[in-house]
């Protein structure tokens, strides 16, 4: 394959699955990469950098993987409750929000925490980053939409909007966001930050997806996922996906077509192929069985000029055979302890020979 491109997913059973992306001319295989027994509970989130794949759950921690290496880097312990969302800003930056109420910005250079956020007074459901990294928006089970200013740390506009939203995100040019609450899509414009569109589903919303600015792909408690077209609201193409119901949606580009990636309940993860200028029923391009109840999926893909050459084919890595990173040793995690900044004070802190905790293990 000429893209390295792998599809990471978690599931009830408490595994991390890995799978690289290899195409052929009439099918796509899925080839195991890794698979490891990540967590003690059940896993909620996944997301992924160019380097590195960061894993949420309900045993409260956040597992990091190295993914140019093979290994584990750690685990973040801050929040106290499940790990309900997690989502990079470009390599540098990684937001996580939990059953606490808070949301955490983390460091990616020394893994840690500059800024603890008392976001919503219920839990944080989800968050979405501003494309520029300027902004970011989330909702929670105190009925309210925030946004919040990333450069100064604090709270921009708090907006009401009466229930309780599973999902926020950003469209890829930033210039509108979606925003799910039970089986309805509310698409809002940034600059009146008021709803221009609103998109009824038939079911309970799970996982929606931009493929584009214009459209938006949206699954939820069914076998089927439905693709609109975001100015008029009108479904402009749908399909049966799996055999029950689709959990989490992830895509790509690849030449002329985008890959839609969907992972479901009923163990499957599958590649559907679209073309987003013709839009017509997408074709099967592979689908892998990993056995497990699926409830989040991330892509990861390398960076380009880190990537190092290709090494010697080895055998797919297990929850027992991981190598070991240097630090932490496996088997201890890593709990940030650090005193909470925020993101220019730290630059700012070393100026004025401040030393802030740094990482302990237990």
């Amino acid at each position: 394959m000429g893209d390295h491109v792998e599809l990471v997913a978690g599931c009830y059973e408490q595994i991390v699955f890995g799978y690289r992306i290899c195409t052929g001319e009439k099918e796509w295989t899925l080839e195991p990469n890794f698979t490891h027994h990540a967590h003690t509970a059940s896993l909620s989130a996944v997301a992924s950098n160019d380097q590195f794949i960061a894993t949420g759950s309900k045993d409260e921690t956040i597992q990091l993987y190295d993914m140019s290496k093979k290994t584990e880097h750690g685990a973040m312990l801050h929040h106290d409750g499940t790990i309900s969302c997690l989502e990079f800003y470009s390599s540098s930056h990684l937001l996580s929000g939990g059953e606490d109420g808070l949301i955490c910005v983390w460091s990616t250079q020394k893994w840690e925490c500059l800024k603890s956020i008392k976001a919503h007074k219920g839990h944080v459901t989800s968050l979405s980053v501003h494309p520029s990294g300027k902004l970011a928006l989330s909702v929670g089970t105190d009925k309210t939409l925030r946004t919040w200013n990333l450069i100064e740390g604090r709270s921009a506009f708090i907006k009401n909007i009466k229930q309780n939203a599973e999902i926020v995100l950003w469209s890829p040019d930033g210039d509108k966001y979606a925003v799910v609450v039970n089986d309805r899509v509310d698409i809002y414009n940034l600059e009146s930050a008021t709803v221009i569109g609103t998109i009824a589903f038939q079911k309970r919303i799970t996982c929606l997806k931009f493929l584009n600015n214009m459209l938006l792909a949206v699954a939820g408690d069914d076998e089927s996922v439905r693709i609109y077209d975001v100015t008029s609201q009108k479904c402009v193409c749908e399909f049966k996906a799996h055999e029950n119901r689709v959990k989490a949606m992830q895509s790509f580009m690849k030449d002329y077509f985008c890959v839609l990636v969907t992972a479901s309940n009923d163990g499957f993860i599958k590649m559907w192929k679209l073309n987003l200028e013709n839009l017509e029923t997408p074709s099967l391009l592979g689908q892998m069985n990993t056995t497990a109840r699926l409830t989040c999926l991330s892509i990861w893909k390398p960076d380009k000029e880190k990537e190092a050459p290709a090494a010697p084919p080895a055998q797919p890595a297990t929850s027992k055979t991981v190598v070991e990173s240097p630090t932490p040793a496996k088997g201890k995690r890593v709990r940030i302890t650090g005193e909470v900044v925020i993101i220019q004070e730290e630059s700012s802190s070393k100026k004025q020979g401040k030393k802030t905790k740094r990482q302990k293990v237990q």
